[in-house]
């Protein structure tokens, strides 16, 4: 060790943000070749149901309200997304669904090939349009991580669209 630079000066790329994304990326990458996707993507579930009940509590009682609009839950939906590294914006609202584009995944690169990343957006978006409207479906209709330029979000509510993963507002019981 000697004629070394002092730890503390070693160029190592680690940022938090980073790394805590690097972690979640081989976290999926593993359960994926592991388990299989269909699987990962059940985990993931679990994952975005906790994540989705505490963003829509932290929005709800920060915007004083009960359920959110149409074109409410649409702009929350983007200001989450934007808050964490995303580039979603509106497409279009009407009083039965909202779709969002997006042109920068939170996840970066790393989301590339891991499809199964996306039912974090998927379940998150579900279960807040559920929790405020009963039922919803979410359609990941184009995904960056599919290999696409950008993603297109439909997020149906009220009801169930066939082919779409569907949310249902949780029950008292049913909540983590």
């Amino acid at each position: 060790m000697t004629n070394c630079k002092p730890v503390k000066l070693a160029e190592v790329p680690l940022e938090p943000e980073a790394f805590v994304r690097d972690v979640l990326a081989s976290l999926t990458e593993n359960l994926e070749r592991v388990v299989g996707i269909e699987s990962a993507r059940g985990f993931i579930h679990l994952v975005g149901q906790q994540i989705g009940l505490k963003v829509d509590e932290s929005y709800k009682r920060s915007l004083g309200v009960a359920q959110f609009t149409p074109a409410q839950l649409a702009e929350v939906l983007v200001d989450l997304k934007d808050r964490i590294g995303g580039g979603f914006s509106i497409e279009s609202v009407s009083d039965s669904s909202i779709t969002l584009v997006n042109n920068r995944c939170p996840f970066g690169e790393r989301v590339l090939g891991r499809t199964s990343l996306c039912m974090m957006t998927s379940n998150v978006f579900g279960l807040i349009a559920a929790e405020s409207f009963g039922e919803a479906s979410v359609g990941l209709e184009e995904t960056i991580a599919g290999g696409a330029t950008g993603c297109r979000v439909v997020v149906h509510f009220g009801k169930s669209v066939e082919g779409e993963d569907r949310y249902f507002k949780l029950d008292e019981a049913d909540r983590p």
